[in-house]
């Protein structure tokens, strides 16, 4: 049992203003594995108080990038010394499989901040350009404050997105995590209290949906960075844009997955493990519409149900569990409905259904439904569980037809044997990624959405910009 009392404010362990409590559910055995306070908009206004002296007066926005990296350095090298800790942490709170744990919920996020403190090195913070009256100094400058807002599916991960590019930037943050994983960020804390990052720098508020909202409509606050929903990401944006305040959103995706006709299908299939089934499914990039061949579908149809069928499910801190619990019972029985409505539109159910896997837990049988036109609610929606949805097409036209018909564009892939053409087909797709013959993030290279998959992008330089302003300094030509 993990249990807090204190929030991080102004870089000391605070009582909360309230006496609300957030209790933290194990999805595999359904019972209390932590309890922190709910944080309330007194604790925002102290968070984002003690954000904005430490921007208005503190030391790390005149910090240069070099001496921020230095210290950002020493939490780095805290966190890659202590992954397993946080694995197992997310595992407990969230339900993640271990050993995908292991390798997105800690090693990626600590990539990430690593990446950041090694790009302030290289990144242009100032330059010279010829003007028409005189040289023009363009400088970058912190952004301010930024209120970063994260989910509980992979929260060290899309905490790290934002947190990183904005401490090197010299902005200050106020975190406000889930209230389904917050155990990881006082994990998070500890190491940022031990690297010796200035007071206030980084302040971290647990708490529920209402806060939240008065986090992003707090005056105080310069910048927010998001991820979750699409639904919740429209009420921010519409939020931010009424007080002209930059936002960057990172929403849901329904992922297409071509597999062409000359895909070695062995490895599509077992590519589709990672790719398509990542976190439970619990993944707004995973690849959860399947496109086959209509020459090969059948083919297809029997190679991922056997696949499929075939995941070892349950406790997630066991090293063989491939599909652990989805986070919530509410997550469950989401799920749950939408395996119910691929029936009711008559889509095939080729393998898993609404049989439980397991008599505890929040546990959804891995489902394949084949025969989904593009129009079926399991098509279109963001299901955010173990369930794919198989669907024909023609040929390579209406492959690309079909994975653009979508609502969303954040990820994607394209299956096959020859790389060059994968490539090229990867180009028509209208996303803001899409992999050949895999699908990953690169820390270097941007990560976002088309449509409403999201405003703006995370990771790489242009994960860094959005947290600085740009400003021109004119002067006259020397005589």
């Amino acid at each position: 049992m993990r249990e807090h009392d204190r929030l991080f404010i102004g870089g000391e362990w605070t009582a909360p203003a309230g006496t609300g409590t957030i209790e933290v559910l194990s999805p595999h055995t359904e019972e209390v594995v932590g309890r922190v306070p709910d944080g309330t908009p007194a604790d925002i206004d102290a968070a984002v108080a003690a954000a904005r002296r430490a921007f208005d007066h503190g030391p790390w926005p005149h910090m240069s990038p070099a001496e921020r990296a230095e210290i950002l350095g020493r939490l780095s090298a805290l966190y890659a010394e202590r992954q397993q800790s946080m694995a197992d942490l997310v595992t407990e709170e969230m339900g993640s499989p271990i050993m995908f744990s292991i390798f997105g919920q800690a090693a990626i996020p600590q990539m990430v901040l690593q990446y950041y403190v090694d790009l302030a090195a290289t990144f242009t913070w100032e330059e010279e350009r010829p003007g028409m009256l005189g040289p023009v100094t363009v400088t970058r400058e912190p952004v301010g404050v930024v209120a970063a807002i994260y989910p509980w599916n992979v929260p060290q991960f899309t905490l790290m997105l934002k947190l990183a590019p904005a401490l090197i930037a010299g902005c200050t943050v106020v975190a406000k995590p889930s209230p389904e994983a917050p155990l990881d960020a006082y994990l998070l804390a500890e190491w940022i209290q031990e690297a010796g990052l200035p007071e206030g720098v980084v302040n971290i508020v647990p708490a529920g949906r209402e806060t939240g909202a008065y986090l992003v409509e707090h005056p105080d606050i310069d910048k927010v960075a998001f991820t979750g929903s699409t639904a919740a990401g429209r009420a921010i944006g519409a939020a931010c844009g009424a007080r002209l305040r930059p936002v960057t959103l990172e929403l849901g995706g329904k992922s297409a997955a071509i597999i062409l006709e000359d895909a070695d299908l062995a490895a599509t299939i077992e590519g589709f493990k990672l790719a398509s089934l990542m976190n439970n499914g619990e993944a707004c990039a995973a690849q959860t519409r399947i496109l086959a061949p209509r020459s090969r579908y059948e083919e297809v149809a029997d190679a991922l149900a056997a696949m499929v069928s075939g995941l070892n499910v349950g406790d997630p801190a066991d090293y063989g569990t491939e599909i652990g619990p989805l986070v919530a019972r509410r997550q469950q029985e989401r799920v749950e409905n939408y395996i119910r409505i691929g029936q009711d539109e008559g889509a095939k159910l080729i393998t898993g259904g609404l049989d439980r896997p397991l008599d505890r837990g929040w546990y959804v049988k891995p489902t394949v439904f084949g025969d989904v036109r593009n129009d079926m609610r399991i098509a279109r929606e963001e299901i955010f569980g173990p369930v794919l949805a198989l669907l024909p097409y023609e040929d390579e036209e209406d492959a690309i037809a079909i994975a653009n018909d979508s609502e969303y564009g954040l990820g994607g892939s394209v299956w096959t044997a020859d790389v060059d053409h994968g490539v090229e087909v990867a180009r028509r797709i209208r996303t803001g990624s899409c992999g050949v013959n895999l699908y990953t993030l690169d820390p270097n290279t941007p990560f976002g959405g088309y449509k409403n998959s999201g405003v703006g992008r995370e990771l790489g330089p242009e994960g860094l910009l959005p947290y600085l302003e740009h400003k021109s300094i004119p002067r006259p030509a020397q005589a």
